[in-house]
């Protein structure tokens, strides 16, 4: 079971290095997850 976990977690990320505009949705999902990205940096 560990195995498979491993080898999925190196799959999707192959694919995200591969594939750029499925990268930038996924750092859009997270930034949206944290409610500080993006907008504390403008702040200062």
């Amino acid at each position: 079971m560990k195995k498979l976990a491993w080898t999925t977690l190196a799959l999707g990320a192959a694919y995200l290095l591969r594939n750029k505009e499925s990268r930038q949705k996924l750092m859009r999902q997270f930034q949206g997850l944290n409610p500080n990205s993006g907008n504390s940096r403008n702040a200062r």
